[in-house]
């Protein structure tokens, strides 16, 4: 038998060195990219075409801010406003709640039902006003301000605005007649999943805008749903779960971009940013 020389093995010993000392290298890293300032949000998978983007330097202040500070820059931003008589709300909402599929209709609220628009009223089968931040937390009632911002105003039916009436929100409870799917019990009251986002974002609004410095009362979310009179709403566990699962739509982007644009010259940055709900509270 031959032998076999030393030699023919070196380039197959040479390239098991070369593997093994590549494993044994660290490996070569990169400078990470300076971080720069998050664009605004982009509208939805789902959003028309049509929806515009806010202004980049719109949210400029509050770039780069998170906690108490993100709060207080989005406070100052969104409080540049122009405040609505209450009747001036009822055309207003003609406009902002529009059905897409129906230009004579409004879409309700908590129900979801698309109804006339000439059907504005206080009778059995009229639409009103819904204060999604109750009226009564913290006694603002209808004087233009927090009683007439469109960021929280909303059609819906009479009978259902009544349930409803000055209850926190929060999960479970028994369904409301006509009510879309909402729930209600003594204390609470849970709208519907398609609007369970919006609503959830209309309080955390309030709670930024208004914070006590312009002669209104300072709103806050807390995890209550026994608020009655002060101005607090609850629960905001749950608030934040909603804001999370229910993410902004089409229409509700639609709907942000004509109040500032056509009413009040403010934005709820909620909807432009909804992980800024996690980032204050």
């Amino acid at each position: 038998m031959p032998v076999t020389h030393p030699r023919h093995r070196r380039p197959v010993a040479l390239a098991a060195s070369a593997v093994l000392l590549a494993l044994t290298l660290p490996a070569l890293t990169t400078t990470p990219a300076t971080a720069t300032p998050p664009a605004p949000r982009p509208a939805s998978a789902t959003a028309d075409a049509t929806t515009p983007a806010p202004a980049a330097d719109y949210y400029a202040d509050a770039t780069g801010k998170t906690g108490p500070a993100l709060k207080s820059a989005l406070h100052t931003i969104i409080s540049d406003q122009t405040k609505l008589s209450y009747s001036a709300v009822w055309e207003a909402l003609k406009v902002t709640d529009q059905d897409p599929r129906n230009s004579g209709n409004v879409v309700l609220l908590y129900s979801g039902l698309s109804r006339s628009k000439t059907l504005n009223g206080g009778n059995s089968g009229n639409w009103n006003r819904e204060h999604v931040w109750a009226q009564s937390h913290g006694g603002f009632g209808t004087s233009a301000g927090p009683g007439t911002d469109l960021h929280h105003l909303r059609p819906e039916d009479v009978q259902l605005n009544s349930v409803r009436g000055n209850k926190d929100f929060d999960n479970g409870g028994s369904p409301v007649t006509n009510g879309g799917g909402s729930l209600t019990d003594s204390d609470s009251f849970e709208p519907r999943d398609a609007v369970k986002g919006d609503v959830a974002r209309m309080i955390l609004y309030m709670a930024v805008r208004y914070e006590g410095g312009d002669s209104w009362p300072d709103l806050e979310p807390n995890n209550s749903v026994s608020n009655g009179s002060v101005p607090y709403h609850g629960r905001l566990s749950v608030l934040k779960q909603w804001n999370d699962e229910d993410p902004p739509d089409a229409g509700e982007q639609r709907r942000n971009e004509l109040i500032h644009s056509d009413y009040q010259g403010n934005r709820n940055p909620f909807i432009d940013h909804p992980e800024w709900v996690e980032a204050i509270w």
